[in-house]
């Protein structure tokens, strides 16, 4: 998958990383919010990207820690995270939302089935947004926090904000 690989590779552009420091930014920068990416995802993706020649590894060792193997990107890894750059920057923007098989299927239950599954959306779409309330407040001002990933948590509350909106007015309309 294309942004699997722009992720990786963007970030072993900034800097040399084993799997395991990959997986730990994914989560610190809650990246897996806003892309499909699971660890498991990063530790195949390593591999694939290596049999590419996208990227090479080194085996450290730090103390009594087992030995662990630290990928840098190669040329030709460079060359492939500006393609991808381009050309998933020029991609058409589709938005999945796993909810909306839920909105779609509504008119097929009883006005309490239907009530019922609203609540449970809109209590998600609350869990999200005081997540990310609370991702923004602690990361707005920090200074190693990347302008650009603020940028994408801002949109996330944006998105969660629009949603939330629209589950209101959608509610009215069907209840």
């Amino acid at each position: 998958m294309a942004t699997i690989d722009l992720i990786v590779l963007g970030m072993l552009k900034q800097e040399s990383l084993s799997a395991y420091d990959i997986q730990k930014l994914v989560e610190y920068r809650n990246i897996s919010k806003w892309v499909k990416i699971s660890t498991p995802s990063i530790y195949k993706k390593v591999i694939q990207l290596e049999e590419k020649g996208l990227i090479t590894s080194r085996t450290e060792k730090e103390g009594k820690m087992p030995e662990k193997a630290v990928y840098s990107l190669t040329d030709a890894g460079n060359e492939e995270f500006e393609k991808l750059m381009l050309e998933i920057s020029c991609k058409p923007i589709n938005i999945f939302l796993d909810f909306n098989a839920v909105i779609v299927n509504l008119e097929s239950m009883a006005k309490e089935q239907q009530r019922e599954c609203l609540d449970n959306i809109e209590g998600n779409i609350y869990v999200l947004k005081s997540y990310l309330e609370e991702n923004i407040d602690l990361k707005e001002n920090v200074p190693d926090i990347p302008a650009t990933g603020m940028a994408v948590l801002h949109q996330q509350f944006r998105l969660v904000q629009a949603i939330e909106e629209w589950i209101r007015a959608l509610k009215e309309e069907l209840l």
